[in-house]
């Protein structure tokens, strides 16, 4: 076997720091206004292309959104749902939502749409004739192998799902086959934290006692 077909060895060393890698990757909201460079964005891109896909339908779809006229809707979009997402909520889990901060929106340099091409006729069909969502679910390995490329190079990502996702496709003004899968915020990060911020704040805690969930015999 030639050294360019051979199988790379992922030392201990490698798995360890993996691991470091996958424990301080988090949603960030609080960002630096310093810009990112174009060709790293570009390159975080390219890592993403990699992420396994249904059939191997590559459905993922980018989208940056630099018009500040496009973000300022996207903010008001946020602040529309976040409200009427607070309302669902009473009492003291009410209390603990308002006092959340869930987006970095208006700091962060980057807006990054991830989108799905429900008509992407790559693959040819395979697998998701009978799993439809695996399409989505596709975009979503792209979006955690950015994530993941992110982190390694220092920056944040924080997904913002409190949004109409009708009225962001609007906005884009993306074709009627794309479904919204995901909005990223990507940036330099204000602060550095290996725990959630929302296990910090006290909204849900860590439940790493419930991976496997056992059958009933």
């Amino acid at each position: 076997m030639s050294d360019e077909n051979r199988p790379p060895h992922f030392d201990v060393v490698f798995r360890q720091r993996f691991a470091e890698l996958v424990r301080w990757r988090r949603d960030v909201r609080r960002f630096r206004s310093d810009p990112v460079p174009a060709d790293l964005i570009a390159q975080l891109l390219s890592l993403a292309a990699y992420a396994p896909s249904v059939g191997f339908s590559q459905p993922w779809r980018f989208v940056l959104v630099e018009s500040p006229e496009r973000r300022a809707a996207i903010i008001a979009n946020f602040e529309t749902a976040n409200r009427a997402a607070l309302d669902g909520y009473d009492g003291e889990r009410r209390a603990i939502y308002a006092r959340l901060k869930l987006e970095g929106l208006s700091q962060a340099p980057v807006h990054l749409a991830a989108c799905a091409d429900e008509a992407a006729d790559t693959g040819h069909g395979l697998g998701r004739q009978t799993m439809p969502e695996t399409l989505r679910y596709s975009v979503v390995t792209a979006v955690q192998t950015l994530w993941l490329a992110a982190r390694a190079e220092g920056l944040g990502v924080g997904w913002v799902s409190i949004l109409d996702p009708a009225a962001v496709c609007r906005t884009l003004d993306l074709p009627a086959e794309w479904s919204l899968v995901a909005y990223l915020c990507i940036g330099w990060p204000e602060e550095e934290h290996d725990d959630p911020e929302l296990e910090r704040d006290g909204w849900q805690v860590r439940l790493c006692d419930r991976v496997i969930v056992p059958l009933k015999r």
